[in-house]
C-alpha cells in the first residue's frame, strides 16, 4: 500500500469519520480509532477539543496542506468581507487541487495533488503545477490534451460514488472543467459534516 493511501485511512481512522466517502476507507468496518486504546469510551469532549476535531477534519479532507497554509487561509478569510467560515471554505474550494478532485479528473485529493504537480492541467490555456493557485470564476480548467488518455482520468469520470457540484460545468469529453463561481458550504458536497466556524474560532483563541 502506497504512503498516500496510508495517509488517507490513517486520517480516517484517527477522525472516526469516512471523511471522503470512500467505499474502502476502514471506518466502514471499525468506527473506533487506530492503536491498543482505540476502542476505550470517549468522554464529551471540550470546547477546545471540539475546535481541534473540526480543524482537523476539514485540514484532512484537503490532503496535503501544512499548517501553516492552512492558518494563512484563515488569516485571509477574517480579512476578507462576510462570514469567515463561509470564506475559509470558498478559498479552500478555490484551490486547483480541490477544483480538478471535484470535476472527477482524478479520484482522490491526494491524486489531484500529484496531478498538479506533474504538470497536468492547464488554467486558462497555460500550464499550472502549483495544488494550491488560486482559481477565479470564469476560468477554464483542463487536463492537457496529452494526459486525457491517462487510465486515472478516465477511470476517475466513471466513479459513481460523488457527484460534479454545480459550481463547475465539466466535459468530460474535452476533460474541461469551468469554475463558474466560489461555492458557500450548503454548495460543497462533503461527506460529512464540516463546521468551518469553529475552525475559526479554534484560530481565534
Amino acid at each position: 500500500m502506497s504512503k498516500r493511501h496510508e495517509a488517507k485511512y490513517k486520517i480516517d481512522r484517527r477522525l472516526g469519520q469516512n471523511i471522503w466517502g470512500r467505499p474502502k476507507s476502514p471506518v466502514n468496518r471499525r468506527e473506533y480509532g487506530p492503536g491498543q486504546h482505540g476502542q476505550r469510551r470517549k468522554g464529551k469532549p471540550s470546547d477546545f477539543g471540539t475546535q481541534l476535531r473540526a480543524k482537523q477534519k476539514l485540514k484532512g479532507y484537503y490532503g496535503s496542506i501544512s499548517e501553516k497554509q492552512f492558518r494563512r487561509y484563515y488569516a485571509e478569510a477574517i480579512r476578507l468581507k462576510g462570514d469567515s467560515g463561509e470564506n475559509l471554505i470558498g478559498l479552500l474550494e478555490r484551490r486547483l487541487d480541490a477544483v480538478i478532485y471535484r470535476a472527477k479528473f482524478v479520484p482522490t485529493v491526494f491524486a489531484a495533488r500529484q496531478f498538479v504537480n506533474h504538470g497536468h492541467i492547464t488554467v486558462n490555456g497555460k500550464r499550472v503545477n502549483i495544488a494550491s493557485y488560486q482559481v477565479k470564476p470564469g476560468d477554464v480548467i483542463a487536463v492537457k490534451e496529452s494526459s486525457r488518455q491517462l487510465a486515472i482520468v478516465i477511470e476517475s469520470a466513471g466513479l459513481a460514488e460523488r457527484d460534479v457540484p454545480d459550481y463547475l460545468d465539466t466535459d468530460h469529453g474535452k476533460s474541461t472543467a469551468t469554475f463558474t463561481r466560489t461555492p458557500t458550504l450548503t454548495d460543497v458536497p462533503y461527506a460529512v459534516q464540516m463546521e468551518p466556524n469553529l475552525v475559526i474560532e479554534f484560530y481565534s483563541r
